[in-house]
């Protein structure tokens, strides 16, 4: 069935909080487009509303809102969503695109949302640290020297690799007729010591 990873905006604070509808959970979002308006209680979220801003399909194709459907189309593109911005120097110029259609169907991978409407509940639940349990001061201290070991970890030599001789490239047939500078020496390779 459908599972949609679904990117939830807040522009007030600026944060996003990320979600993964499945099978019946994902079917509110079916056959919506983008622009279109989903009450927050259809998906679990008591008095949010949420607009559909934009999303991608399974290949990553962003969906674009004024491309109709659900297929993919090649469309020429000056700005906007699927395309880069363009420098001063391109200003103006058309590029052709793949981009997805405004319609979220059973292919679609990912649904940005923007909330409209604020909940009584926020949407993400900040974690809470729980507060450790403090031993008494005099079995903190016994507890520390017996817990660190006081060995420390052994470093062991490095080993040197050999190195790889470098083989001579073959000659094409072009080199070997043309005739080596007097000035050239053959090289000889390197010795290495011990």
């Amino acid at each position: 069935m459908a599972e949609f990873k679904v990117n939830i905006g807040d522009p007030k604070t600026g944060k996003t909080v990320k979600k993964v509808f499945s099978d019946e959970q994902a079917q509110p979002f079916l056959k919506k487009r983008i622009g279109d308006k989903i009450s927050g209680d259809e998906i679990g979220f008591a008095g949010y509303e949420f607009e559909i801003s934009g999303g991608s399909d399974y290949c990553g194709f962003p969906m674009r809102r004024d491309v109709r459907g659900i297929s993919r189309k090649r469309i020429l593109i000056v700005s906007g969503i699927g395309i880069r911005k363009n420098k001063k120097s391109r200003k103006g110029r058309k590029t052709r695109k793949t981009v997805a259609g405004n319609t979220i169907y059973s292919r679609t991978a990912q649904i940005n949302l923007k909330i409209l409407k604020y909940g009584s509940k926020p949407l993400a639940e900040k974690k809470e640290e729980a507060p450790a349990e403090k031993p008494a001061e005099g079995e903190k201290k016994e507890d520390k020297k017996k817990d660190k070991p006081t060995e420390k970890p052994k470093e062991e030599p490095k080993k040197e690799e050999p190195k790889k001789e470098e083989k001579p490239k073959k000659e094409t047939k072009e080199a070997k007729k043309a005739p080596e500078p007097a000035a050239a020496k053959p090289q000889k390779p390197a010795e290495k010591k011990e």
